[in-house]
């Protein structure tokens, strides 16, 4: 009798040993930049550039160098920082939620996303600080003694809890990120060459020394960050969301809000981390390390989140219709029929029918649809914080003030020069640091029958049961066949 398993996908392909997997990722750091990262870094720069004097522009004339009016008090600026905050969620999600469930096919992706998540944290806390006017009194928004009188915080106010929200959330996915790397910096130390490599990586490995207790200590270390970091994933974004529920402008004032906001924060994070792992996976070659099934699973839960966005979507005309609130109403109809048609349209075509072509099984597995799909996804996120925010404020209850929102030069060249910051912080991020976590990727390198999936190149084929095992000098997936008589 023979012993037949259920077939799987494996997670790394082309027959990697451990010696195989260190050299690969370690490579990446320890050779001269190639032609790919240098044309990627030098675009990245351009927008850079476009950043800094769209930045001075603002700094240097004011926030008239936008196209904020008396009636869109809030554009661009807040719609930015609504959509990059929701990008850094997908970090958070793969490397806490993920981890807690034992998802193995995170270990491939988890580090360059809990990357994604610091850099768009950082863009995003640019645009509440420039949006102050004076920057330089920023320090305001923290419940500090001062010397001015009787100053201090509104803690009744969302913005408040912004500040809270967002710092604690850019301190935890830090600490959680700077945790992984210690293990893959002891590696790049005992390989490193040069006296500034090896003193680089041996101040960044803080004396790490692979021992048994070394790693029983990161393993907890692991599994508390990634339950304090979990509550975050929901916490995050509610409080974002509140921003605008807990007002009473027609259009805002929902409780759908917060997990709607959620989710739509996951599904463009999700968006963005498949953009950057499928440039990740050209530029430096790891189409063993990232694979087609981890491309397929992210799509998956891309389709899902895509899809709870649409029922918020139309939940939100329900709501409106039900309420009889003809403030209510209006704002909807606005939405869809008013001067920002196009705006709403983009946003429904981008969010909720683009995602349904992953039921595809040819669309989720194929490298180049999916590289535009995750592009047009979070081009459609950004549209539906557009869509809140300025088609909710344009019109208001008082006709005489209704007005128009038009984005200067100056609004777009933030945007766009935010974009530039965030790839120029990736690409050195990916060449510097190992873009993909070498220990958990050993870790699942050994399959067994008892303990886990075996694998068949012929799926319609009951194989006898194989058995993967990491032996030095033999390639990881070099099947061993037991047959199981009587």
């Amino acid at each position: 009798m023979q012993h037949v398993s259920a077939i799987r996908e494996p997670l790394v392909t082309g027959g990697k040993t451990l010696h195989d997997v260190t050299q690969d990722i370690c490579y990446q750091v320890e050779a001269k930049p190639n032609i790919r990262w240098i044309g990627a870094m030098s675009v990245a720069l351009f927008f850079l550039g476009i950043f800094f004097y769209s930045v001075y522009r603002t700094l240097w004339y004011g926030i008239g160098e936008w196209g904020l009016n008396k009636t869109v008090g809030w554009a661009w600026d807040i719609t930015n920082f609504v959509w990059w905050v929701g990008i850094g969620h997908a970090g958070t999600l793969i490397s806490a939620v993920l981890l807690l469930f034992r998802q193995k096919w995170r270990s491939s992706i988890n580090r360059a996303a809990e990357a994604m998540t610091i850099f768009a944290v950082i863009c995003a806390a640019m645009f509440p600080v420039l949006h102050m006017g004076r920057p330089w009194l920023a320090f305001y928004v923290f419940p500090l003694q001062n010397t001015l009188g009787s100053l201090w915080v509104n803690f009744n106010s969302p913005l408040l809890w912004d500040v809270f929200a967002i710092s604690t959330y850019f301190t935890v996915s830090l600490v959680f990120w700077y945790t992984g790397l210690v293990p893959d910096f002891a590696s790049i130390r005992d390989r490193a060459k040069g006296p500034i490599a090896k003193f680089s990586y041996s101040m960044l490995s803080m004396g790490w020394t692979g021992s048994a207790k070394a790693w029983s200590r990161y393993e907890t270390v692991s599994l508390i960050l990634a339950g304090v970091s979990t509550p975050l994933v929901l916490s995050v974004h509610t409080i974002v969301s509140m921003d605008f529920a807990t007002a009473v402008v027609p259009g805002w004032h929902t409780t759908i809000f917060p997990p709607y906001f959620v989710a739509g924060a996951i599904f463009s994070g999700f968006a963005m981390v498949l953009t950057l792992m499928l440039i990740t996976r050209v530029v430096f070659k790891l189409e063993d390390y990232i694979t087609l099934e981890h491309i397929a699973l992210m799509n998956k839960i891309m389709m899902v989140t895509g899809s709870i966005v649409g029922v918020a979507y139309i939940t939100e005309f329900f709501i409106a219709w039900y309420s009889q609130v003809e403030y209510e109403q209006y704002a909807f109809l606005n939405r869809a029929t008013g001067p920002y048609w196009w705006a709403y349209a983009m946003m429904m075509t981008c969010n909720v029918i683009t995602p349904q072509l992953v039921w595809f099984r040819r669309v989720r597995y194929s490298i180049g649809l999916t590289f535009i799909l995750s592009i047009v996804v979070n081009i459609g996120m950004w549209f539906e914080r557009f869509v809140i925010i300025v088609t909710s404020l344009h019109r208001d209850y008082l006709p005489s003030s209704w007005a128009m929102f038009s984005p200067t030069i100056i609004d777009i060249g933030v945007f766009v020069g935010t974009l530039g910051l965030f790839f120029t912080l990736f690409l050195l991020f990916a060449k510097f640091f190992p873009v993909i976590n070498m220990a958990e990727i050993k870790a699942i390198l050994k399959y067994t029958v008892d303990n886990g999936p075996t694998y068949s190149n012929n799926p319609g084929h009951h194989a006898p049961a194989t058995i993967t095992t990491v032996t030095p000098g033999v390639p990881a997936s070099a099947p061993v066949t037991y047959d199981k008589h009587d």
